[in-house]
Formats: C-alpha cells, sequence, structure tokens
C-alpha cells in the first residue's frame, strides 16, 4: 500500500504553479525503473530547479529520461524522447534515446586505428564500422549514480563507470564521470571526466533525441535551427569522414542563419542522400577548448529555445532520418519519421585515422575533461 501510495504522489506532484488549461510536470514513478541488471542496482533519479525545470535520469546508460522546460504559455513541456520503464528501454529498437554513448561518440572507420605504432581493432556494429563505442557501449552498461546539492545550492547527479581494458576492443581501463546539473538559469549542465591506465581514445557524448514542440506527434521540421560553423565533415556513403574540411557555403548545411530544418532537407544534395537528411559533424567556429555557444534551436509554436553551449570542436546534427514509428514513447506517443533531433556536442568522428582532426587521444596521468550545457529561454 505504501508503494502505491508513494507511486501515485509521484505521479501527480508538480513544480510549477499552474492553473487552467497550464500543463505541469508529470513525473515517472521511480518504481518503474528499480530493477537488477547483471546483478546491479538500476534506478530513476529526479532534479529539478526552483523555476520548475525537471529532468529525471536513469543509470541504466546514464541516460536522460525527461527534461521539462516552461513554454511561452506558461505550461511546461516534456522535450526530450524516452520511454516510461526499464523494460521499455530494454526492448525499444532505437537504443540511443537519450544516453551517454561511447567510449567513442560517432563513428571509426573500420573499427580499425593505430596508437602508438599499434594497431587496434574494434567491435563492428554499423555497416562495418563501429559506432557510439560498439553494440555493447556506455550506453548498455549500469552506472554508479549519485544525487547530490553542489556548492551552490542546485541539484545535480553524478554517474561513474569503469570501462576494462579491452572492452569492445578499446585499450587502457577507463574511468569516465558524468555530472549533470539543473541550474538556476534553467540549464541542463553536463561536465565529463576520465582518466586511464594506458593511452586510449575518447569521445564521449550525451545522444539525446529533443522535439521543442513536447511531442513526437510533431514533426521537428519547423524547428528554426543555428549553427555556428562554417564548415563541416563530408563523408562517404557510410557516414565515414573522408578527412576534409568543407565550406558550407551555398549549401543546405548552411545553418549560419537561422533557418527550418525542413527547409533543405530534400535538397538533392550528395551528403543529404547518403544521410536520408542531415547526419552531419559541423565545425565550430571556436578556438580549441572555448567554451562557445554552437547552435540554437528554436519552435515558433512553443516559445521555446534551446541554445547548445560546449568546448567540443565539432557538434553533429542529426535530423531523425532512421525513425519509423515503431517504438512507442511516454505517454503511449509513437517515435515517428523525423520526430526528434540530435545535437551531440563532441570531436570529430574517426578522428583516430585522420591527423588533420583534433587529437581524440588520453594518456596515462592525463584527465579528459569537457563541457556540455543545453540551456533554455522563451521567446514570445
Amino acid at each position: 500500500m505504501k508503494n502505491i501510495f508513494l507511486s501515485f504522489l509521484v505521479m501527480t506532484l508538480v513544480f510549477s504553479s499552474c492553473s487552467g488549461n497550464k500543463k505541469a510536470v508529470e513525473l515517472l514513478p521511480q518504481s518503474n525503473f528499480d530493477t537488477l541488471l547483471n546483478k546491479q542496482k538500476v534506478t530513476l533519479y529526479t532534479l529539478k530547479n526552483e523555476n520548475g525545470m525537471t529532468a529525471q535520469f536513469t543509470n541504466y546508460g546514464a541516460r536522460l529520461v525527461s527534461l521539462w522546460v516552461p513554454d511561452k504559455d506558461g505550461s511546461f513541456k516534456d522535450i526530450v524522447w524516452g520511454y516510461e520503464s526499464i523494460k521499455a528501454y530494454l526492448s525499444a529498437t532505437d537504443l540511443f534515446a537519450g544516453p551517454i554513448v561511447g567510449r567513442y561518440g560517432n563513428r571509426i572507420g573500420k573499427g580499425q586505428f593505430m596508437l602508438d605504432g599499434k594497431p587496434y581493432q574494434l567491435t563492428l556494429n554499423n555497416n562495418g564500422n563501429q559506432l557510439h563505442g560498439g553494440a555493447n557501449g556506455f550506453f548498455t552498461k549500469v552506472w554508479t549514480g549519485r544525487q547530490f546539492k553542489n556548492e551552490k545550492g542546485e541539484d545535480a547527479l553524478e554517474m561513474s563507470y569503469l570501462s576494462p581494458s579491452g572492452e569492445e576492443g578499446y585499450p587502457g581501463n577507463l574511468n569516465i564521470k558524468v555530472i549533470y546539473t539543473i541550474t538556476a538559469n534553467n540549464e541542463l549542465a553536463i561536465n565529463y571526466e576520465a582518466t586511464t591506465d594506458s593511452t586510449t581514445v575518447l569521445n564521449p557524448t550525451s545522444h539525446t533525441y529533443f522535439n521543442l514542440h513536447g511531442t513526437s506527434a510533431k514533426s521537428t521540421n519547423s524547428h528554426i535551427l543555428t549553427i555556428n560553423a562554417d564548415k563541416y565533415t563530408p563523408t562517404d556513403s557510410f557516414l565515414i569522414p573522408t578527412g576534409e574540411l568543407t565550406d558550407v557555403t551555398n549549401t543546405p548545411l548552411d545553418f549560419r542563419k537561422p533557418s527550418a530544418v525542413g527547409q533543405r532537407i530534400e535538397a538533392n544534395f550528395t551528403p543529404l542522400k547518403y544521410g536520408k537528411g542531415y547526419d552531419h559533424n559541423f565545425v565550430l567556429n571556436k578556438k580549441a577548448g572555448e567554451i562557445k555557444q554552437a547552435a540554437e534551436v528554436f519552435e515558433p509554436s512553443t516559445g521555446i529555445v534551446m541554445k547548445v553551449i560546449t568546448d567540443q570542436p565539432g557538434i553533429q546534427f542529426y535530423s531523425g532520418n532512421f525513425m519509423d514509428g515503431v517504438d512507442t514513447g511516454k505517454r503511449g506517443e509513437k517515435h515517428n519519421y523525423r520526430t526528434g533531433i540530435a545535437l551531440e556536442t563532441q570531436n570529430f568522428p574517426d578522428a583516430p585515422n585522420h591527423a588533420n582532426f583534433p587529437t581524440a587521444e588520453l594518456k596515462q596521468g592525463e584527465t579528459y575533461k569537457q563541457t556540455c550545457i543545453y540551456a533554455f529561454e522563451i521567446k514570445k
């Protein structure tokens, strides 16, 4: 009886002063996620700020489950894809709704690279290449979670994982830690830190699908996107970079001025055909290590603005070209074609195989760090 009452209480709690038809935050009950996977405890965590912005996470894949932000009408919208239970995550066909992916986010051609003069062969899971760290990458692991208040009194969640040497073919025992924070300024901040006992390569990222309508019943083609990048990294037909850095001028990849996602998505342009839409790494206009705004997304119907701020050299924009409606997400909504976009802050895909790309090497004694911030505003 106590568990039933707690579940009911969690589902009905709201973190906004709402009235009339304004939509409040709807929390998923922790009991939907409490289970054991490989003898490790899986659960659900909830973070919020005083403005009502609320996020839920599970330590299965260190993933973001829901993210509630205010819209121009004073309602709250859950703007990320996800599922209502751990069972649904385990049975989903799309594995990448909200997790931290790695060791290497994005693709490594043929799953091969040289490191300190030694060849390495990774596991393959994408057309003879490795994608997002392999079939059993970070997104399949149970991370250790620790919820706390930071020095500013903000809700934060630390997720940590030890990736053993040889996992998915990568060298070195890697200790990685990710801290999620819901800030007082309506930001979701993601801070990464990692060390290794032997030279390895590393490129973790958050693989979240966003829809600023607050529902996958509406296409993200209406979102107005800006990307601060003069160049992108062209690829072959398997989306492996050629090593070139190509100007976006006079191409459908020029988002330096705000443009609707769907405005040029069907253009007769070979790179778009390879990805069946947008699935491209953009070379950000910034200095190495500089924390700077990389992109902005705006949905006019809700007034929600999302700014993406990062210290990484690239950002992958994916427009949901392979979504097919097979999976059913939260609130019974189908994950349909082009109803979610990803903006993944990252090093360049296949960087270990291109000397002109920023290095992805992490050596013993070094500490990898990355900052990514998704900041939310309202435009009326």
